[in-house]
């Protein structure tokens, strides 16, 4: 591929989802010129069938500005439809928003891309933790599917460039604690309570910075990514919109909330470690894990530096700081309803997602 190669027709597999609806609209409010000439998303068929459902109206309003709509289902369809309908589109770049539930599904969707005659340029669904941050990543249990797509990647894909967008915890979602284990962290401003993993001991290990991503700031990365194609080929881009303590985030509550402390609970390391072990049930011959299990381990990753690098690719994405959110802004937004009650400037609804 030429290292001129700049992205033409784009599809967004997942585009609906919880961060896929960001890096959407992230994509259609690009600034001109736009890293694009078409943007399409992969949804399900019957998605306009309820007029009145939040779906339909966010791809509704997406389709007022731009969107092109193909259907198809993610489970059912087999590789060689996906490639079908990859080149029938003509797409050079593909953008995989695949939830964790769906995740399974990329190897044949990657696989078609790289069979296909026009598709160039993939990007996995690889936003949030990085699965690949030092030694013990790879033990893991939260990364097994990550890093199997990444080892299917290594072992099969031979013509297609592939980015991964690696951008760390939403800031958004990792505010709200995991409900019946709040232990793990978060903040309940109206109560006026906070969580925190670590000890009390300011400045503890336990309580060090975490590299953090605003959801919107996650449609600013893949928009930036697709800007720049030949800095990006073959790499795992690391972005953050910020590096902070939980001790700051409990000022700024404190402070965007009257000046009143909130009432904090510590939980050492050690015992979200010995929780980790009772929700994935590894003392069991047949282990049978519980959905809370993967919320509770990446909390803990984060919390012990699974976020931190000598050095972020921002600039290699030539983003500027100043472009992206900050700690304050994030905040604010939460306690304005946070990410559940983005409406993507959808009218007549409280929220999308």
């Amino acid at each position: 591929m030429s290292n001129h190669f700049k992205p033409t027709n784009v599809l967004i597999i997942g585009g609906t989802g919880t961060i896929g609806a960001y890096i959407t609209s992230s994509l259609l409010s690009a600034a001109s010129p736009k890293p694009y000439t078409t943007l399409s998303l992969f949804t399900r068929p019957g998605w306009d069938s309820d007029a009145s459902s939040k779906k339909t109206k966010l791809i509704q309003h997406w389709q007022s500005q731009g969107l092109n709509v193909i259907t198809g289902d993610v489970e059912s369809l087999e590789q060689d439809g996906f490639t079908k309908i990859f080149d029938e589109g003509k797409f050079d770049t593909v953008i995989s928003c695949l939830g964790r539930a769906t995740l399974k599904y990329q190897p044949k969707i990657i696989d078609a891309a790289e069979h296909s005659q026009s598709v160039q340029w993939f990007l996995p669904s690889e936003f949030g933790t990085d699965v690949a941050h030092n030694e013990n990543s790879p033990n893991e249990p939260t990364h097994v599917g990550k890093l199997a797509l990444r080892k299917h990647i290594r072992e099969n894909i031979e013509r297609l460039k592939v980015t991964y967008v690696v951008t760390g915890p939403y800031f958004d979602m990792w505010l709200y604690p995991t409900p019946g284990y709040e232990q793990a962290g978060g903040f309940v401003p109206v109560e006026k309570k906070a969580y925190i993993i670590g000890d009390k001991k300011e400045g503890s290990v336990e309580e060090g910075r975490v590299g953090f991503c605003t959801m919107w700031d996650v449609g600013k990365f893949v928009t930036a990514t697709l800007r720049h194609p030949a800095q990006s080929f073959g790499k795992a881009l690391r972005v953050q919109s910020f590096i902070v303590t939980p001790k700051e985030v409990l000022d700024e509550f404190e402070k965007q909330t009257g000046g009143s402390e909130f009432k904090v609970t510590y939980t050492p390391v050690r015992e979200i470690e010995e929780l980790e072990e009772v929700l994935w049930d590894k003392k069991s011959d047949n282990p049978q894990p519980q959905p809370q299990a993967t919320f509770v381990t990446l909390r803990r990753i984060w919390a012990k530096g699974g976020t931190l690098y000598e050095k972020n690719d921002n600039e290699v994405l030539e983003v500027k700081q100043e472009d992206l959110d900050t700690l304050e802004e994030g905040v604010r937004r939460f306690l304005a309803g946070g990410y559940k009650a983005e409406t993507f400037g959808v009218n007549g609804v409280r929220s999308v997602l």
